[in-house]
């Protein structure tokens, strides 16, 4: 085993799926790095106080389903620590940037939906990542290659489902790692 750049070790495996790049194994070994404050998070959004009541909230119009702002931008610098040099999905950004920086006005009772809803919306789509990270971080062992297994041969006959591979993947190539390559 090899250390990582986060000071986690990661299996030098030889094979042709696992993902040897240098960027890619940082992300993977910052990954495992910092699981346990990655999960503790992920607690603090699960369940009735972090999950089901600020959603409770958006269909009672309460404006504490603003805060759930604070949670989206908490889950969007864990996930940009793991790859602090490198710019998150424009895509995600841009769904994050719409649901945050919104402050409560009477006014927006009027236009609750269309206030509101990119407040959800945004803290879903980090909640989402954070979840994987957390998922795929505990489960995989190295970092796999993309695969383009259409019957998912290889992945069964790596006793990996193929949705492990893919979740990594969409983590590394769509949130962390993001060139417009989409075979990462």
């Amino acid at each position: 085993m090899k250390p990582g750049p986060g000071g986690v070790s990661i299996p030098a495996v030889q094979s042709p799926e696992v993902d040897e790049r240098p960027e890619v194994r940082e992300l993977f070994s910052n990954l495992k790095s910092a699981l346990p404050a990655l999960a503790k998070l992920l607690d603090e959004h699960t369940g009735h106080w972090g999950y089901e009541d600020p959603v409770y909230r958006f269909y009672h119009q309460s404006f504490k389903v603003y805060d759930l702002q604070e949670a989206t931008t908490n889950i969007v610098a864990a996930l940009q620590r793991l790859a602090p040099d490198r710019r998150l999905n424009a895509w995600l950004l841009r769904i994050v940037e719409e649901g945050t920086g919104e402050t409560f006005e009477l006014e927006h009772n009027q236009r609750w939906i269309e206030v509101t809803r990119p407040i959800l919306e945004a803290f879903f789509h980090t909640r989402y990542f954070l979840e994987m990270a957390v998922r795929y971080g505990r489960e995989l062992e190295a970092p796999p290659r993309l695969l383009r297994d259409p019957d998912g041969i290889r992945c069964a006959r790596r006793g990996i489902r193929r949705s492990q591979a893919c979740q990594l993947t969409t983590i590394s190539s769509y949130v962390m790692i993001n060139d417009d390559r989409h075979d990462i």
